[in-house]
């Protein structure tokens, strides 16, 4: 049984005579049919026209709707030419009246009776316009085209625009639409002759939909809102189009195309289309912006349309008016416009839709998007109902009190009841909106001024900067900055952190995009005073890398750490959007800013210790790498084909190895493939096996390492490879095993006690930790390793001094020595552990380390390790003391547990004299027993 049977609500004839006439000519309709049919047309005359004209149709189509709406459509894609214009009208009269019956009587919910309306909308024009395709395809009008590619339109290409976009198409719409052509389709030869081809079938598709005949009409078309309607032709080339949004196009055309969709015609280079003008309407960043755009445009619409002022229900505007339909499409579309550039879950059409998108994602409270949903789909009801009353293109409501007492009565409702219905949740919308743009009440008042003198130079110097030039840069600061200077008023040395702020604000090359974000979000502005009071090289960072802020607004910037496994999934996820090899990468480098910024913050606020954020930058690292990998063999097998044989692993080394980085650590990288018995790649330009590789891990290493328009990943470096810088660039599997297992120099092994497989061939990543494991398991002289140890250290000593008491790296006794102790204590016990307490123990248990020294050796370099992390995040090069600042200086050491730097500096020194001692001790004790067993 049809869903239409199941009424739950019974429109009121306004006059009970003609809904009693309506009802005489359906006899064989009774109960709440019947009452159906004599409450809508007792209210509307334009449905008592309808029900006169379709009474024996609709009498049948009552008792089985969905059959009934089915044959509609099937009979207007069938129409011959000769029958279009009769057909197609004639199908609109009984869908619509359908449709307004089901909506009437409850039946079929909103979503479905704004979809009918637009699919027969969108199934009209394809009709339409491939009928005078295949005029112009006749007559010859169209050069190449033949009776084939009337299936396509011959590359013409309709868009579907607002509610017609996003299938919310009202009972008495106007159609908007955006039609293009695919120029590619035709020679160059030819253009001028099939562009205007295509014009005249715009013209003529538009007037079979438009023009009323005494059979009425199907839509009324809107051509404009293409590219500057006023100077070009209805029908666009696709490509001249996409440069005119690339270069001219604006935030009210942006949000337009939020709806957009390919409806008819050639859907596939419509897609196509669309897809190109992604960059244009989902920008990368969050732009917070457009959200003055957006107040802008709502500004101009009230004062054009004279919908601003008081709220007087009778007259009153349900779509433009205060409260109206437009209030919840702007709000739901500008938060979409902020952060559906970097979440694609948020990029849906329908408003109601939308806006359960946003709570989904915690950009609006649930409870907003209940309400504003509910209010949104009430004042689309009462919109219908105005419209259905004479189909007339209005959203007004009725002035006189015959006419609201029509509407009334469409509801369901008496006049009172609706009023108050419609006063209070007009008002609700409007207050529940009107905040987030610019609110029409004066502004609230600005931060009191702060005591603090702070150096009129520095201030007056601000307009000079490239973020202040210009004028609405200017303008939004200057709303910002009594709320910044009042928060730097706060910190421990306001007139230092007014110098810092300074040092940022000088190296913005642009500010209206942060400048909209801090004003849309204030809480940022703490972190920023924050950052640039206490790290000046992460401020430095900020300046040119202000997007990462944006990270901060996504909801979980201080969630807990997601994992490798999840940080992979995520950066595959957010590659496998991107279109093209360079985009892929730039959005990589994007990405991993983001995600450091997100450490270093953690770290700098206290949220994790050192420890934990060297943990998480090099799962970062790793994730990046596993992410990169791939993309880069897929784009050289394009050229040189697949890789031969088993592929290619990729080895990390050092601290990457160990799984510890900081903030500026590069990389240490080896490749290792294994080719089998290819000899050679299988592809356009195929190589042999060594060049093949080699190449392919240069390309590697220059996605990672080239700058972009988004930085660079990670600097690399491949000289721990098998014969140092040396030896090949990547290195084959067989040479790898032979040559550690028969050549190899003692440090080499030592490096091996880290390396670990990030990326590549599964097995061949499994083959060369089970070789590691079983090489570095064998049985050494230990005696041998800790001469080679000890020999290395006195080059290392000789080779690089230590900058400082804050160069925990460098040194007798600091970070580099207890690592080669550690790597040494792992080869000489056969330990495959990466770590340095592991390797430690291990020397422990060679015999040649105590356990108490094992354990000084131990605290100290999580001591130093807490102390070079925190320093990597305040500087590029060496901290020095007295150019920390108070907040660099807290932060050094809250990061190493001291109060102060002084007690800080001296338990640096009195643990650097110790490891010293203790690594001399050792390996001259080891040296002293080797010359003895050897007399």
């Amino acid at each position: 049984m049809s869903d239409i049977l199941q009424i739950t609500r019974l429109p009121r004839p306004f006059d009970p005579e003609l809904g009693a006439a309506a009802r005489a000519v359906l006899p064989e309709l009774q109960g709440d049919l019947a009452a159906l049919v004599e409450g809508a047309a007792g209210s509307s005359p334009y449905l008592k026209g309808l029900i006169d004209r379709e009474s024996e149709w609709i009498s049948q189509a009552l008792l089985a709707p969905d059959v009934a709406l089915a044959s509609v459509f099937e009979e207007a894609a069938a129409l011959p030419p000769d029958q279009l214009k009769p057909g197609l009208r004639r199908g609109k009269r009984r869908m619509a009246l359908l449709t307004a019956l089901a909506d009437l009587s409850g039946a079929w919910p909103l979503e479905r009776v704004t979809a009918v309306l637009t699919d027969f909308g969108g199934l009209a024009a394809d009709v339409a316009a491939k009928a005078e395709i295949a005029n112009l395809i006749r007559r010859k009008k169209l050069p190449g085209m033949n009776a084939d590619d009337v299936a396509d339109a011959a590359g013409m290409v309709i868009l579907a625009m607002g509610k017609m976009g996003a299938h919310e198409l009202n009972y008495s719409s106007d159609i908007d639409l955006i039609v293009l052509f695919d120029e590619t389709r035709f020679d160059p030869d030819d253009f001028f002759e099939a562009r205007q081809g295509m014009v005249r079938a715009t013209r003529n598709f538009c007037s079979t939909l438009s023009e009323k005949t005494s059979d009425g009409y199907v839509f009324r078309t809107d051509l404009r809102l293409r590219p500057d309607p006023a100077v070009t032709p209805v029908c666009l080339a696709m490509e001249a189009a996409e440069r005119y949004y690339e270069s001219l196009g604006r935030t009210w055309e942006r949000a337009a195309y939020i709806k957009a969709r390919a409806c008819a015609g050639d859907l596939v280079a419509g897609q196509r289309f669309l897809d190109t003008l992604r960059p244009f309407v989902w920008r990368r960043h969050l732009d917070f912006a457009a959200i003055q755009d957006a107040h802008d445009m709502r500004l101009r619409i009230r004062e054009n349309k004279g919908t601003g002022g008081k709220l007087e229900i009778p007259g009153h505007d349900m779509k433009l008016g205060r409260g109206g339909i437009r209030e919840i499409e702007f709000f739901t579309q500008t938060r979409q416009l902020i952060a559906g550039g970097r979440d694609h879950d948020l990029r849906m059409r329908g408003t109601v839709e939308g806006l359960a998108g946003l709570a989904g994602k915690d950009w609006i409270p649930d409870e907003v998007a209940e309400r504003l949903t509910d209010h949104y789909r009430a004042h689309r009801e009462v919109e219908h109902r105005i419209q259905m009353v004479h189909d007339a293109q209005t959203h007004r409501v009725p002035q006189s009190e015959d006419g609201f007492a029509r509407i009334a009565c469409l509801m369901g409702m008496t006049v009172s009841d609706l009023t108050e219905d419609l006063e209070r949740r007009l008002t609700e919308v409007h207050e529940l909106t009107e905040g987030f743009f610019a609110p029409d009440a004066a502004p609230p008042p600005k931060a009191a001024l702060p005591a603090v003198e702070f150096d009129a130079s520095i201030l007056a110097r601000w307009t000079t900067y490239p973020a202040l030039r210009s004028t609405r840069g200017a303008q939004i600061f200057e709303r910002l900055k009594p709320e910044i200077l009042s928060r730097l008023a706060k910190t421990a040395k306001p007139e230092e952190a007014l110098v810092a702020l300074d040092g940022f604000l000088a190296g913005l090359p642009a500010g209206v995009q942060l400048f909209s974000l801090f004003e849309a979000n204030p809480h940022l502005i703490d972190l920023l005073v924050d950052i640039v009071g206490t790290s000046h090289a992460l401020a430095s960072h900020l300046s040119r890398n202000a997007s990462v802020f944006d990270a901060v607004i996504g909801g979980d910037f201080f969630a807990d750490w997601p994992g490798q496994d999840a940080l992979q999934f995520d950066l595959r996820r957010v590659l496998e959007a991107e279109a093209d090899y360079e985009g892929q990468l730039d959005t990589a480098r994007r990405w991993n800013k983001e995600w450091n910024f997100r450490i270093g913050v953690h770290h700098l606020r206290g949220l994790i210790d050192a420890g934990t954020a060297g943990k998480q930058y090099a799962e970062l690292a790793n994730a990046v790498i596993d992410a990169v990998t791939p993309i880069v063999y897929e784009q050289f097998s394009q050229k040189h084909g697949p890789a031969p044989g088993r592929g290619a692993a990729v080895v990390g080394m050092g601290s990457l190895g160990a799984g510890r980085l900081n903030a500026r650590s590069d990389l240490d990288l080896i490749v290792i493939y294994d080719p089998l018995d290819a000899d050679m790649s299988d592809g356009p330009r195929p190589l042999a096996t060594r060049p093949y590789y080699a190449r392919l891990t240069q390309a590697l290493i220059t996605a990672l390492t080239a700058p972009m328009s988004q930085g660079r990943l990670y600097e690399v470096d491949m000289r721990l490879r098998p014969s140092g810088t040396q030896g090949p660039v990547a290195t084959s599997w067989a040479s790898f095993t032979h040559y550690q297992q028969n050549e190899a120099w003692v440090w080499e092994h030592l490096a091996l006690t880290r390396a670990r497989v990030v990326a590549g061939d599964l097995s061949l990543g499994e083959d060369i930790e089970s070789f590691r494991q079983t090489l570095l398991a064998e049985p050494r002289d230990k005696g041998q390793v800790l001469k080679e140890v000890a020999e290395m250290r006195a080059r290392l000593l000789a080779a690089k001094s230590p900058a400082g008491v804050w160069d925990a790296k460098t040194g007798p006794g600091r970070m580099m020595e207890i690592e080669l102790i550690s790597q040494a204590g792992a080869l000489t016990s056969g330990s495959a552990a990466r770590d340095v307490p592991a390797g430690l123990d291990g020397a422990v248990a060679s015999a040649w380390l105590d356990v108490a020294d094992a354990d000084v050796l131990r605290q100290g370099y999580r001591l130093m390790w807490s102390v070079q992390t925190a320093a990597r995040l305040l500087s590029d090069a060496v901290v020095e003391a007295e150019q920390l600042g108070e907040g660099g200086a807290a932060f050094l050491c809250r990061s190493a547990g001291y109060d102060s730097l002084g007690a800080l500096q001296e338990a640096l020194e009195e643990v650097y004299a110790q490891a010293d001692q203790i690594i001399s001790a050792a390996l001259e004790r080891e040296a002293d027993g080797t010359e003895q067993s050897s007399e």
